[in-house]
């Protein structure tokens, strides 16, 4: 084979490969662009650090054992079969918004992000409801280990990120959150939940990644922006 017909394949097969990383991450982009999030109020920030209010929500959550990766996955499984219809209702999820309803089956637009956080020996994995549902209107699980819950209104600190999640980057992000809270003087209350909001097809460098730590309450300060 001649050196010109080897470096054209190696050419196409290349042009290839950046077309479909291109296509992924599009298609990633899109989709973090459409899924919803749970409205909060910005009070303070500094880079990559956030201090939001965060209205009451409804999550929907389990508690697994194992790892960091296979306890949340085996976690995303149970409430993605809640949303994706295991429940009472048979209802479906939409992946945008706004959602569509047929007969006898409601639609539950999916939002971001799915947090995680150690609860003792296990994990507790949460999906953030969309706005508006309550645990009235919400339809119940069908499998026993997945649980409603109506989340209070808090305060958090936030450090923001991309890449992929290691136990080193979890830990190294965290210590990095908590010598900013105690900077900026801020009363820590609770242990880190870290917070995904991509699907797991989503390129490395486009993913959102938050470890978030909960705050003492307080009153939410004058002229916060609200997102």
């Amino acid at each position: 084979m001649s050196r010109g017909l080897q470096r054209a394949r190696k050419g196409v097969a290349l042009g290839a490969a950046v077309g479909i990383v291109a296509a992924l991450s599009l298609t990633a982009w899109s989709t973090m662009t459409r899924v919803k999030e749970p409205k909060y109020a910005v009070e303070s920030s500094e880079g990559d650090f956030e201090v939001r209010a965060y209205a009451p929500r409804v999550v929907a959550e389990t508690l697994v054992d194992g790892s960091f990766g296979s306890g949340g996955s085996e976690a995303f499984g149970r409430l993605a079969g809640y949303i994706f219809g295991k429940n009472a209702a048979s209802s479906t999820i939409a992946m945008t918004a706004p959602v569509g309803q047929r007969a006898a089956s409601r639609m539950l637009a999916m939002t971001a992000p799915v947090g995680q956080a150690r609860e003792g020996a296990a994990w507790r994995v949460t999906f953030t409801m969309p706005e508006g549902e309550t645990l009235a209107s919400l339809p119940c699980p069908l499998d026993e280990r997945v649980h409603l819950r109506a989340v209070d209104a808090a305060r958090y600190a936030v450090v923001r990120f991309s890449g992929r999640w290691t136990d080193e980057k979890m830990a190294e992000r965290t210590g990095a959150l908590r010598a900013w809270a105690l900077r900026q003087g801020l009363d820590v209350a609770g242990e880190p939940e870290a917070n995904r909001y991509n699907p797991p097809w989503t390129p490395w460098f486009l993913r959102r990644n938050e470890v978030w730590l909960a705050l003492a309450p307080a009153a939410t300060a004058a002229g916060a922006t609200q997102r």
